[in-house]
């Protein structure tokens, strides 16, 4: 028997719909996961095993084969877990088809069946169809719910997601929480005595969103100064956070249940940050520091330290407020629109 129902895998900070297609049929007992899956995709076959039977469940001994389609995009993470979990029960008998449908599924599993919060939960909800419903670990729903136009449910256990859909997703819909404060602590600038001639460059730079460069002996309050420039930086406008906020959620950095950000972030990478780990890479490229400072503020203490290649590589972003990764299976772009702040001995 065949079972067809939606998922979604992310690509940047941007999610595509995926396609889970579930085979049980006759043959020797087996499972295989195929369309470009990863590591993580492909161990999904022993949790998924596991979370079915330490959940009451029966796991067919059949031939069974999950597609994900589209076939030509590589998928990454642990996300599929659960449609293929649930794929199996359909295909098997075990669930009824037509509760899977119209529903966009994705949450990874513990080998109890409790499902586990997402990175990129809010990406995720928005390759969600608007006439459809997305259904994902209660700890990661309410962050999927920011997106405003989208219904979103959560489930704690792979019983729970069963009963959710069995009862045709009557349960009370996940609310949006409210915002946090990103980044690290703030240091109010009424802490700074003296230093008025720096202080003043601060206020400058906040008001005109100008880049700055700290120089001065050691001990003379260089990373105090850098780090109360968030505080005087303007409040986000209205929709100013969901894109940092999006940013830090694929990079896995919000807490379970958490909004909006509600202070523009502060990033200070150690000198001997990797391109990579400026910029964003990878294999399945993610963001680096300088997207993760988008909106906010980027802080490079020591600026002579840092490797000349790397100091380089923020030339075009500084310009554009982009950057563009480009690999073999394709290119992903991130924002990185950020205030520089660097600072410096004398010599």
């Amino acid at each position: 028997m065949l079972a067809k129902l939606w998922s979604a895998a992310l690509g940047g900070l941007e999610a595509f719909p995926v396609r889970v297609e579930v085979d049980v049929g006759p043959g020797l007992a087996g499972f295989s996961v195929v369309g470009l899956p990863d590591t993580s995709v492909r161990e999904s076959r022993e949790r998924v095993i596991a979370a079915l039977r330490n959940s009451g469940l029966e796991f067919p001994l059949r031939r069974i084969t999950v597609n994900l389609a589209p076939a030509d995009r590589r998928k990454e993470g642990s996300a599929f877990d659960l449609p293929i979990a649930l794929g199996i029960l359909a295909a098997s008998g075990q669930l009824k088809p037509e509760c899977l449908r119209g529903v966009m599924l994705v949450g990874e599993l513990s080998l109890d069946g409790t499902l586990r919060p997402l990175r990129g939960a809010l990406a995720l909800a928005h390759a969600a169809p608007p006439d459809g419903a997305l259904l994902l670990p209660e700890s990661s729903a309410r962050e999927a719910a920011l997106r405003p136009d989208a219904r979103v449910y959560g489930a704690r256990t792979l019983r729970q997601a069963i009963s959710l859909l069995g009862g045709g997703l009557d349960a009370t819909r996940a609310s949006p929480p409210a915002p946090v404060r990103g980044g690290e602590a703030e240091v109010d600038l009424s802490e700074v005595r003296g230093q008025a001639n720096a202080r003043r460059a601060l206020e400058v730079a906040a008001a005109g969103g100008h880049n700055l460069l700290l120089v001065g002996p050691p001990g003379t309050g260089k990373t105090l100064l850098a780090r109360a420039l968030p505080g005087i930086l303007p409040s986000f406008e209205s929709g100013e956070a969901l894109e940092p906020t999006l940013i830090h959620s694929v990079a896995g950095l919000l807490p379970p249940g958490s909004g909006l950000l509600e202070r523009r972030p502060f990033r200070a990478p150690h000198h001997t940050v990797s391109g990579a780990g400026l910029v964003g890479g990878g294999r399945g490229p993610r963001p680096g520091e300088i997207s993760l400072a988008h909106r906010g503020v980027l802080f490079l203490d020591e600026l002579p330290e840092f490797s000349p290649h790397v100091l380089e590589l923020l030339r075009q972003p500084l310009e554009e407020g982009r950057v563009t990764i480009s690999r073999a299976g394709g290119s992903v772009t991130f924002p990185s629109r950020f205030m520089l702040v660097g600072a410096s001995n004398p010599c």
